[in-house]
């Protein structure tokens, strides 16, 4: 996989709900790792379980949830660690950005208070003290007059600049994994860029290996060095974000490819991929892109392929009975009309 030290490895995970209509599967056998300022971005339709795969390994589950598997953090198993040491990992080495930063930050509270809480709990800082650093992360985030609006309320910051907030929380102890689900699903694309840029920098400045969680392979390509494909809590394709761009192998890959708008076309018609996501109380008994997919066989539909390697792209990781040449040359004459 990859050449850098491996700082988190998750193995064999499952993520299960219960529920009224029965248990949901929404995560099945994820296997990933993460290198030390590598940045991995983990893409799908909503529903794909991209967010319960990080909640479980920060241990956030909600209550009718539970997790299987494995969740190391330098060696450390997270999910089977207890509460109170996992408390001195989570928000310390292991830092979350949340999707929504409106409904993350306490609207009762100053960003001061909820800023300095942080450092006074994990680094043992006094107020005055704290202040300062926060301000510091602040800055560091490009917000203007950080002295005087680190004072203030939420609501009273726009959108994009709460969500620079909750960076600069994320990153108070410098941890050495961030991890950022959707956090430019509700900015615009200028500050949607500003964002991914400000994440690069404090990636070259504190050598933090980020999980950027998305459905947008836009920000994909900006931002990240591997990409993990995901579909009914699985995961599809595993392979360096060139190789998902230039070389795609899954036809789930290939549908999400083609379902982008491109500058250079003339065609008004936007593509999409056909049917509907599946349904987690009752997953397929084979691939479960299978009844979505142009190129299913009657194998596909009866027996679940493995996540393997391929001995034509070597970095690669795939869950697809179809010959990886024969997608590889379909997914270059469909994405060639697009």
């Amino acid at each position: 996989m990859s050449n850098t030290p491996t700082l988190l490895q998750v193995k064999n995970l499952d993520v299960r709900f219960q529920t009224n209509d029965g248990p949901v599967y929404a995560v099945n056998q994820l296997n990933f790792e993460l290198g030390r300022g590598e940045t991995l971005g983990i893409v799908g339709e909503s529903g794909s379980g991209k967010s319960q795969t990080v909640l479980a390994m920060m241990g956030l589950l909600a209550k009718n949830g539970s997790a299987a598997g494995q969740v190391l953090y330098q060696g450390q198993d997270l999910l089977s660690m207890p509460a109170q040491q996992l408390n001195r990992i989570r928000g310390n080495r292991v830092a979350m950005i949340f999707q929504d930063p409106m409904t993350s930050l306490n609207p009762y509270l100053t960003v001061e208070r909820q800023m300095t809480e942080v450092l006074e709990l994990h680094k043992a800082m006094g107020r005055r003290q704290a202040k300062t650093r926060a301000i510091e992360l602040l800055e560091a985030v490009k917000i203007p007059d950080a002295a005087r609006r680190i004072d203030m309320y939420p609501h009273e910051f726009s959108g994009g600049m709460r969500q620079r907030v909750m960076i600069a929380m994320a990153l108070l102890c410098e941890p050495e994994v961030l991890i950022a689900d959707e956090p430019t699903t509700a900015l615009d694309v200028t500050v949607q860029a500003q964002i991914l840029a400000l994440l690069r920098d404090l990636q070259r400045d504190f050598g933090t290996a980020i999980v950027m969680i998305t459905h947008d392979l836009g920000v994909v390509a900006g931002i990240c060095d591997r990409v993990m494909v995901m579909y009914g809590g699985r995961v599809m394709e595993y392979a360096p974000a060139d190789d998902i761009f230039y070389r795609p192998s899954h036809p789930y890959t290939i549908g999400l490819l083609g379902a982008l708008p491109r500058l250079n076309s003339d065609s008004a018609q936007l593509l999409s991929i056909p049917g509907n996501p599946p349904n987690m109380n009752n997953l397929p008994k084979g691939c479960p892109f299978s009844p979505r997919c142009q190129y299913a066989t009657e194998r596909c539909g009866t027996e679940l392929p493995p996540l393997a390697g391929s001995t034509l792209q070597t970095d690669l990781m795939r869950a697809c009975h179809r010959p990886i040449n024969e997608l590889t040359q379909a997914a270059t004459q469909e994405l060639s009309h697009v």
